[in-house]
């Protein structure tokens, strides 16, 4: 694998860290309420892990 196809999927996942994170923030500190917004969290956290675990293993190979 180049170089640069690591550094793209490095990129991609901070680009969407950074996307899903600001949404759950703000999905818990607006109308729903941390209590609420908890479950979207634990979503959040897990689909981060999967898609760092996957890009991970692609970068291995």
């Amino acid at each position: 694998m180049k170089i640069s196809e690591k550094l793209i999927i490095i990129l991609s996942i901070f680009i969407f860290a950074t996307f899903v994170i600001g949404l759950a923030w703000s999905i818990s500190t607006g109308l729903a309420g941390f209590w609420r917004g908890l479950p979207f969290w634990f979503i959040v956290l897990f689909v981060l892990f999967l898609l760092i675990y996957d890009s991970l293993k692609t970068i291995k190979k």
